[in-house]
């Protein structure tokens, strides 16, 4: 075995024969931490957002909180409704995607499959960030280098998807649930407090924002608008439940929604409990720290979470610590799910041929390792051009996944009108009207968020999503255009039949006489074809001669053609020389025989084949041209073969 491949082997594991991919779907208990882990822990941040925006208007403004964070639910529990509508009916995975593309068309389709590929790379990007932010809070080192720590997540969680989902949820299973329990611990703590009427003030709270003012009308609309718009960062991740259906156990349709259920009871208890806590304690924060008076000089604001933790436990350092680290941890595994199903999604827009191939195909451990490749890649990007700023990557967050939502519950009215329109009984027509009611909700839902999303964060940099989207879905139509042309120019008819050529004609190339030569002439009179030549290159006359000389002496039974090359190219003159065969035959069919060295070191490489390799990019160029390596193993060849077993 190479040395890259015992690495890869202890790094991922053993490869994974085929069949045993039905040993990677998961339990509910395993599903909800692996593709709701990205909806739970973005109530680690959501509430930090609405209070960030609100800041801008002064502490004041923190009173709208409790009416943000409700239409905030609301709206998540309409989502949840709706969505549990569509794994019912779309159980084969591919989620708003294969929703869109059955009810509103493929290009449709495709729009929601760009929008929600690029809410995955976001989710990693502001997931990490966000879980950095979080340890920096109460660990000085890792504020102080918090882009370098990110990057560092975004490889370990890579490492562990490669190796497989299942593998992967065993671990992220422990951490989502030590979040839930945390938070839920933290929270009937505070109640207890409350009751007893114990005092709980956050750090900040007796501190003032500089920027203190008074909004009315239009301007204080707006802000709460775009107040509510951050808050709606929390409805992330319920959307890879439903691409995700293909993962879970059987029933899938039955575990998909259980899961959804749950999610949103969870996460919305988590979310209000959270909000209730920060406005409780008298949290304070603002988008600049400078805003913040009486924050000590040369300090960063502590998170939300974090603020609270220490106002509940009575500054108890091993519990605020706990509560910074199972967080910081859930963010960073709550990349999981994007990482679950940016994979997915980009396979399924392979196999449909808006993507590159490539992301089709399942790795050595079942897991379609490219799309892993290239989300953490993607991901790197933005964390380092944003230097894993948690308040610049939400900007861009939530346009793409609310495209996704409003595009996926139009669809799904026109599914169920679909269904109506069919001969059903009259309780599977009572289901289908209940069914379109709640999509219909859904849709004139988080089609408003979504316009309230794009108005109130554009100019915050949302525009860049805006822009960006239309260019990669352009891209995608583009690909997708390539590949059916390919396809248009490959395909055959009924009638079509195997044309063969009036005749072949065999071209040995050959440069001395040695073995590789011999075998190449072995190999091509092998084939029997009509006509055989041997061909030679003329750049050294002397060299030239002693060859013609050595071909008569040995009496080889092929003709030897000598092509003159007054410039003392190789290349050139014999694919002339092919043209020329071709102008004279265009029936014929050309077999080119190139012998090749085959070797065991990459400097040997760069000592052999040059030429070979030249020859071969221009030939492969030319219609009814066949190009036929013939390989010579040298000796550390077969040692390199050794090595590999």
């Amino acid at each position: 075995m190479s040395i890259a491949n015992g690495l890869k082997r202890i790094v991922l594991g053993r490869a994974l024969r085929s069949e045993r991919l039905s040993h990677t779907l998961l339990p509910k208990r395993i599903a909800l931490p692996v593709f709701a882990s990205d909806a739970l822990s973005s109530n680690a941040y959501a509430t930090q957002e609405i209070l960030l925006v609100l800041s801008l208007g002064g502490a004041s403004l923190f009173a709208f909180g409790p009416w943000i964070a409700a239409c905030v639910v609301l709206v998540y529990f309409v989502v949840i409704a709706s969505y549990r509508q569509n794994v019912r009916a779309y159980p084969d995975g591919g989620g708003d995607y294969d929703v869109v593309s059955a009810n509103l068309g493929p290009r449709w389709g495709a729009f929601v499959g760009s929008a929600l590929l690029i809410d995955y790379v976001l989710t990693v990007a502001v997931s990490i960030s966000a879980a950095v932010a979080n340890l920096g809070s109460t660990i000085g080192f890792v504020g102080q280098h918090s882009v370098w720590f990110a990057v560092g997540f975004v490889v370990v969680i890579t490492l562990l998807n490669l190796r497989g989902v299942r593998n992967a949820g065993g671990m992220f299973a422990i951490p989502a649930y030590l979040f839930i329990s945390s938070i839920f611990i933290m929270i009937g703590v505070a109640m207890l407090k409350v009751i007893n009427g114990e005092p709980m003030l956050a750090e900040s709270a007796g501190w003032e924002i500089s920027n203190e003012g008074t909004l009315t009308g239009f301007a204080l609309i707006f802000l709460i608008a775009r107040s509510f718009s951050s808050g709606t960062t929390a409805l992330t991740g319920i959307e890879a439940v439903s691409s995700g259906v293909p993962g879970f156990q059987e029933p899938k349709s039955k575990n998909a929604a259980k899961t959804l259920l749950m999610l949103g009871l969870i996460s919305m208890l988590m979310f209000s409990g959270i909000t209730w806590l920060a406005l409780r304690t008298g949290v304070r924060v603002t988008q600049v720290d400078a805003d913040l008076v009486g924050l000590p000089i040369g300090e960063r604001q502590k998170t939300v979470i974090v603020q609270v933790a220490a106002a509940v436990f009575d500054n108890a350092g091993w519990a605020v610590l706990f509560i910074s680290l199972v967080t910081a941890l859930i963010l960073v595994l709550a990349a999981n799910s994007a990482f679950v199903g940016f994979p997915v999604m980009g396979s399924i827009l392979a196999r449909d041929g808006y993507l590159p191939r490539q992301l089709h195909t399942r790795g050595d451990r079942l897991a379609f390792s490219n799309g892993i490749l290239a989300l953490a890649g993607l991901a790197v990007l933005l964390i380092i051009a944003f230097q894993a700023d948690v308040t610049r990557l939400i900007q861009l967050y939530i346009i793409g996944v609310f495209i996704a939502f409003a595009l996926s519950q139009f669809g799904m009215i026109r599914h169920w009108g679909k269904v109506l329109k069919t001969g059903i009984d009259h309780r599977e027509r009572h289901r289908c009207l209940r069914s379109r009611v709640v999509n219909a909700i859904g849709f004139t839902m988080t089609g408003s968020v979504l316009v309230i999303v794009v108005l109130t964060k554009f100019t915050s940099g949302a525009w860049v999503v805006v822009v960006g989207l239309p260019l990669i879905f352009y891209g995608m139509l583009r690909i997708n255009r390539y590949y059916e042309k390919a396809r248009r120019e490959s395909s055959t008819l009924e009638t079509d039949h195997v044309m063969l050529p009036a005749r072949v004609h065999a071209l040995v190339l050959v440069s001395k006489i040695h073995k590789p030569t011999l075998r190449a002439l072995a190999y091509a009179r092998a084939t029997r074809p009509t006509v055989i030549e041997a061909v030679t290159v003329n750049v050294n006359d002397a060299e030239t001669q002693q060859l013609h000389e050595d071909w008569v002496r040995r009496d080889i039974p092929v003709t030897l053609r000598i092509l003159d090359s007054p410039y003392r190219e190789i290349t050139r003159p014999i694919i002339d020389y092919v043209k020329d065969l071709r102008t004279e035959s265009p029936g014929d069919l050309i077999a080119v025989f190139i012998p090749e060295y085959v070797v065991g070191h990459w400097w040997e490489q760069i000592l052999h084949n040059q030429s070979a390799l030249r020859l071969k990019g221009r030939l492969l160029f030319s219609n009814s041209v066949m190009v036929i390596s013939v390989p010579w193993q040298l000796e550390s060849s077969e040692n390199s073969v050794d090595n590999e077993f």
